[in-house]
């Protein structure tokens, strides 16, 4: 009998130690999916979190580029110019030379500007901005020209409809011209 019962007990045991592996890899498994479904589930939040951050960084940038990029109204549009050369040690600039074009202050999207414009055609495009009494212009070549060409203008004010200011021209960091600047509003 004892020995029956010894059988009986060698059959149910592993069937019984059989089950309980079964349910604890069914749990183990049931667990796993849920793991996964959270690690979804949080990429799929910090993806969103990342491209939140990326729309608010550019919504800053823009609204901090925007709010210099307009001349104000009393400095907007056409000027008639007189430039004449004050000093210079280079070559191509000698005192008492003397310009006239049209200076058209405008601005688009990418920023503020100053184009001048000779005889109907495009000379150059100052980048501009405004400080509290000063309009600061600014051109230079870019690395592939010939000559390094650097110009910076400083304007004020001087009454309704008249700017007046100084223009300095560095050529190749080896010589400079100063030139007086003098600019009346075109008429609109």
């Amino acid at each position: 009998m004892r020995v029956k019962y010894l059988f009986l007990c060698g059959l149910l045991f592993p069937g019984l130690t059989g089950c309980r592996d079964n349910n604890r890899e069914q749990r183990l498994l049931e667990r796993e999916r849920a793991l996964l479904e959270r690690e979804k589930q949080f990429e799929r939040k910090d993806a969103n979190y990342r491209s939140l951050l990326k729309m608010r960084d550019s919504l800053l940038a823009l609204q901090d580029s925007a709010s210099v990029k307009i001349w104000p109204a009393n400095i907007a549009g056409n000027w008639n110019s007189k430039v004449i050369c004050k000093e210079s040690n280079c070559s191509n600039y000698v005192i008492g030379d003397q310009r006239s074009d049209i200076w058209e202050f405008s601005n688009d999207s990418t920023g503020m500007f100053t184009k001048v414009i000779s005889k109907n055609n495009l000379v150059r495009v100052f980048s501009g901005q405004v400080n509290k009494e000063d309009i600061l212009l600014h051109f230079a070549t870019d690395s592939t020209a010939d000559k390094k060409v650097e110009m910076k203008v400083s304007l004020q004010l001087a009454g309704k409809g008249l700017m007046k200011g100084v223009q300095v021209i560095s050529v190749d960091n080896d010589c400079k011209a100063s030139f007086s600047v003098d600019l009346v509003q075109v008429s609109k």
